[in-house]
């Protein structure tokens, strides 16, 4: 068996998104970190498929899964989390700052306080340095704000999850224009995590390939602070704010920012059904 130092990692990566889902385990306890749900917004059809191959995969490895964990409350897809946590007995954790973002989205969607005020869609909110096993892992968190408030990264043994914070080096850094987002937040987050030993493997929520090439999974500190296309080791905070907010006045709205968010402040659980059974998710005019 591996020992700590060295997780086991299997990507599973959802196209439609080019989200990465990962399962992380020892051989005997497993967690599993930013699950997807299928979406089609067109037809309304909502599928678990990404979360089932998934959760096969622990089923086939005879793995225990202790933890659905979150690296955000995402914006372009919806999370599992939730489906998972009941599916496998799991518990669903995330950063402490999405009581930020929950404070901030809840009167947008004239949500009910029950439904997610204080984190309470969660079972355990981090904080920046809380520790925690998996197994035989040793899991340290870090806050890692900047893309948003909520952003938290993994840290198991010379594995990273770093959420959206870096994305492969020709695709640089996240955006940072959301409510709660800050370049200058973001940079110095990369700079903590451009402090990790230069071997320690940064694994990515998103990437985006060609047709027909495999997505960019994990890239080393190292090369990261060589290669970045956003900021290298040798990048300033005023050159990357610059960068930054210029490039993020160009970005439009994520196509399903509107049903991401009203599900993954709530920890993936869908709204309660109407008095006619059917669930429904609201769209806000004029407010995003």
């Amino acid at each position: 068996m591996k020992n700590s130092h060295s997780p086991r990692i299997e990507p599973f990566f959802h196209r439609g998104s080019g989200t990465l889902t990962y399962l992380v385990h020892d051989g005997a306890h497993a967690m599993i970190i930013d699950s997807v749900a299928d979406l089609n917004a067109a037809s309304g059809r909502l599928s678990y498929a990404p979360c089932d191959e998934v959760a096969a995969r622990a089923d086939a490895l005879e793995l225990s899964v202790d933890w659905i964990l979150e690296t955000h409350a995402h914006a372009d897809h919806l999370s599992g989390g939730d489906y998972l946590r009941r599916r496998l007995g799991a518990r669903l954790g995330i950063g402490r700052g999405i009581q930020s973002v929950q404070a901030t989205f809840e009167p947008v969607f004239d949500m009910a306080a029950d439904d997610a005020a204080a984190g309470a869609a969660f079972d355990r909110l981090f904080d920046d340095g809380d520790r925690f096993e998996v197994g035989s892992m040793q899991v340290r968190v870090l806050a890692t704000p900047g893309h948003t408030d909520d952003s938290v990264t993994y840290l198991v043994g010379d594995a990273a999850f770093v959420g959206d914070t870096l994305f492969s080096p020709a695709r640089g850094t996240a955006r940072c224009d959301f409510p709660g987002g800050s370049a200058a937040r973001l940079y110095r987050t990369i700079q903590t995590l451009y402090a990790l030993p230069g071997d320690t493997r940064l694994f990515l929520c998103h990437d985006y390939p060609d047709a027909g090439d495999d997505p960019v999974v994990s890239v080393s500190v190292d090369r990261q602070r060589r290669e970045n296309a956003h900021v290298t080791a040798h990048t300033g905070e005023q050159d990357f704010v610059q960068l930054r907010e210029k490039r993020d006045a160009t970005l439009s709205v994520p196509a399903l920012i509107v049903p991401a968010l009203q599900v993954n402040i709530r920890g993936g659980a869908l709204p309660a059904p109407a008095g006619n059974g059917t669930i429904y998710l609201k769209l806000p005019l004029n407010r995003l």
